[in-house]
C-alpha cells in the first residue's frame, strides 16, 4: 500500500518536473532555439498545427532560426502565425525560407523573463505540495480503514516528505539554471 502510494507520487511529481521544464525552454533566453517555437500552431488545412509539424526547423547561428515549409504555400500562414503569436519575435521572408531573428534582451526584458520562470517554479512547487497532500490522505485512508497501521501510516508520510523535498530541490535547480541563462549577457 505505501509503495504503491509513493511510486504514483512520484509519477505525478515526474509529470510536474517535465511540464516545468517545458515551460522554462518558452522562455527566450537571447539565443535562438526551435523550442521558441512549440506554442506557435498556424492554421494548416482547418486545424491548428505546431510549426514544427510542417516545416524543418533549424538554427542558422546564435540569433537566427531558419523554418523551411515543406509546402511552399503555407509560408504566409507561418508567416502570419510567428506575428500574431504572443512570443515577441518578427519572421522574415526571402523565397521559400523564413528567417526570425532573436533580438538582445534588455535588463528590463530580463529581469521580467525571471520573473515569469520564478512563477512557473513556485506554480510547480505548488503542484509538488498538492501531490504531496493527496498521497498523504490516502495514507491516511488506508490506516482509518485498517489496511495499514500507524506506524506504517508516519513511515509513509515520512518517505513521502522525502520525496516531495528531493523534487523541491529539482525545481530550484532548474529556476537556478535558467535563471543563469537569462542573467548571462
Amino acid at each position: 500500500m505505501i509503495d504503491e502510494t509513493e511510486l504514483e507520487a512520484e509519477e505525478q511529481m515526474n509529470k510536474t518536473i517535465v511540464s516545468l521544464e517545458k515551460k522554462l525552454q518558452r522562455i527566450r533566453t537571447g539565443r535562438a532555439t526551435p523550442s521558441l517555437l512549440d506554442s506557435v500552431e498556424v492554421d494548416y488545412y482547418g486545424s491548428n498545427t505546431p510549426i514544427s509539424q510542417m516545416s524543418n526547423i533549424s538554427v542558422e547561428d546564435a540569433k537566427t532560426l531558419a523554418i523551411v515549409p515543406w509546402e511552399k504555400d503555407q509560408v504566409q500562414n507561418i508567416e502570419k502565425a510567428i506575428q500574431s503569436s504572443d512570443i515577441g519575435l518578427q519572421p522574415a521572408t526571402s523565397g521559400d525560407v523564413i528567417r526570425v531573428i532573436v533580438p538582445e534582451l534588455t535588463e528590463e526584458s530580463r529581469r521580467n523573463l525571471t520573473k515569469v520562470a520564478k512563477t512557473e517554479a513556485e506554480n510547480s512547487k505548488v503542484a509538488i505540495r498538492n501531490q504531496r497532500r493527496d498521497a498523504n490522505a490516502m495514507l491516511k485512508e488506508f490506516c482509518n480503514e485498517k489496511e495499514i497501521s500507524e506506524d506504517d501510516l508516519r513511515r509513509g508520510e515520512d518517505l513521502i516528505q522525502k520525496l516531495t523535498d528531493n523534487f523541491i530541490k529539482k525545481i530550484d535547480v532548474l529556476l537556478d539554471k535558467k535563471e543563469k541563462d537569462l542573467l548571462e549577457i
